[in-house]
């Protein structure tokens, strides 16, 4: 289930249509209602920034807070520069950011807009996969760190670490290894792959892997993949 869409001429040539899907080699999971009984729940562990809001699935929208217990099908919400960090069963988590709207269903995370960074904890195993379902695509991911943001017009997948397995709505087929983004924008699909110093940009610049006190576990090793860890103070 997810929440209504505001329809426009744009946004309604990006809606999901049957068949879409990325999947990530390597991914996060929701556990299913068998392995749910015997999981913590998911929880709120950082706010660094606010507007920062959760919604249950009846009752009314509040602020949200460190170590708040979340139930499945609540709406998270953030306004910029809002921002938080949600721990999911099974070593799963991720960060929210930017305009950001996303229900936490109990088999995927629908995101509607906004930015979202989710990740295994090394370690961390068993489980079924977290699926990440966007307007135009669904991600899937188990052991890799993922970054994907969407928006009315476009949305972007990028591979902090990890190979991402993706097929379009058009049938596209792509790998993402490490370091590579897939975009889509005015009806077109394109994959790139960021150059050390640019990665290392945008890892300085990201509101998603700065200003945390919670950790990110896998923070070490996206950067000494991407080869971020060896660069001179101030690259």
């Amino acid at each position: 289930m997810v929440l209504p869409i505001p329809r426009h001429p744009i946004s309604q040539r990006l809606l999901l249509r049957p068949g879409m899907a990325l999947a990530l080699t390597g991914s996060v999971v929701l556990g299913s209602a068998s392995l749910e009984a015997a999981s913590p729940a998911p929880r709120v562990v950082d706010v660094p920034s606010t507007p920062a809001f959760i919604k249950p699935p009846q009752g009314q929208e509040r602020q949200a807070r460190p170590g708040q217990t979340l139930a499945y099908e609540s709406v998270l919400r953030t306004q910029k520069p809002g921002r938080m960090q949600v721990q999911l069963p099974n070593g799963r988590s991720f960060r929210l950011g930017g305009d950001a709207v996303l229900r936490l269903g109990r088999q995927r995370l629908d995101l509607q807009r906004g930015q979202i960074i989710a990740w295994v904890n090394p370690g961390a195993k068993g489980g079924s996969p977290v699926t990440i379902q966007t307007r135009v695509a669904t991600a899937s991911i188990v052991g890799t760190t993922v970054f994907i943001e969407a928006t009315d017009t476009g949305l972007k997948i990028f591979s902090w670490e990890g190979e991402v397995a993706c097929t379009t709505h058009d049938g596209q087929r792509k790998t993402l290894r490490s370091g590579e983004q897939l975009a889509y924008e005015n009806g077109t699909w394109a994959k790139t792959r960021l150059t050390t110093q640019e990665a290392a940009a945008r890892r300085q610049k990201s509101i998603l892997l700065n200003g945390f006190s919670a950790p990110m576990e896998t923070l070490p090793v996206l950067e000494k993949e991407l080869g971020l860890s060896t660069l001179p103070p101030g690259r």
